[in-house]
């Protein structure tokens, strides 16, 4: 298909990247549009989202295609270039369990990491057990591969890329350190492959560009907890 493809994000998101790295990994040019969010929501937006109006969403000529996971699996199936899921039915069937297992247990331990209330000891051992159990079900899935898919970057890669620089964003904002060598030394190595491939690192912000948004994002909602 040689329609123009575009694509709807905003800066420093996690799921805005995913489509991003995909189109590179299959070597599709696209156009990228960033959203001023979450007030500035553009008509375009609207008019390809109206059900969640939100980012990321593909534009692909007269097609529209919304939530990360499912414009990921529509790149790989609508463009040539290097599968991003295997070709066998239980192992495809595999890749999308654990890629849906990290947007289920990883968005909400992301986020309490910026929202954690300081003093909160009891939510942040909560926090700390959950995030850390769930990245050792991660870890024993590496079993010595570069990536999760074998030697290139796929579906799950994709899913978890959050790990390899929002992660360490977090850490660094909310002083909790997860993803060490000690305890998990598989996943620290994949975070730097994962961050060295040049179609990852060439859609990837710096670590000091999104500490300077979510700090912000942070110092927002604690001053609007305030003003309650």
């Amino acid at each position: 298909m040689s329609e123009r493809v575009k694509v709807l994000s905003t800066f420093g998101s996690i799921y805005g990247h995913r489509p991003e790295v995909a189109l590179r990994l299959k070597g599709i040019p696209y156009e990228l549009l960033l959203e001023d969010l979450p007030n500035n929501k553009s008509e375009l937006l609207l008019t390809h989202n109206p059900v969640h109006k939100l980012v990321p969403v593909l534009l692909h000529g007269d097609r529209s295609i919304c939530e990360s996971l499912n414009i990921v699996e529509y790149i790989d199936e609508a463009f040539g270039g290097p599968p991003l899921l295997p070709a066998d039915p239980c192992e495809r069937a595999t890749a999308r369990f654990w890629a849906q297992f990290i947007d289920q247990k990883f968005a909400r331990p992301f986020w309490i990491s910026i929202c954690m209330a300081d003093g909160d000891k009891e939510e942040e051992e909560d926090f700390l057990k959950e995030a850390k159990e769930n990245l050792l079900l991660l870890e024993r899935q590496l079993k010595g591969k570069k990536f999760f898919g074998g030697d290139s970057i796929g579906l799950v890669d994709i899913a978890a890329s959050g790990l390899a620089r929002w992660l360490q964003t977090f850490e660094e904002i909310s002083g909790v350190n997860l993803l060490t060598d000690e305890g998990f030394p598989a996943l620290c190595r994949w975070a730097k492959e994962y961050a060295g491939e040049e179609c990852a690192k060439a859609c990837l912000p710096s670590k000091e560009e999104l500490v300077a948004k979510f700090t912000a994002v942070k110092n927002f909602l604690a001053m609007a907890d305030v003003q309650k």
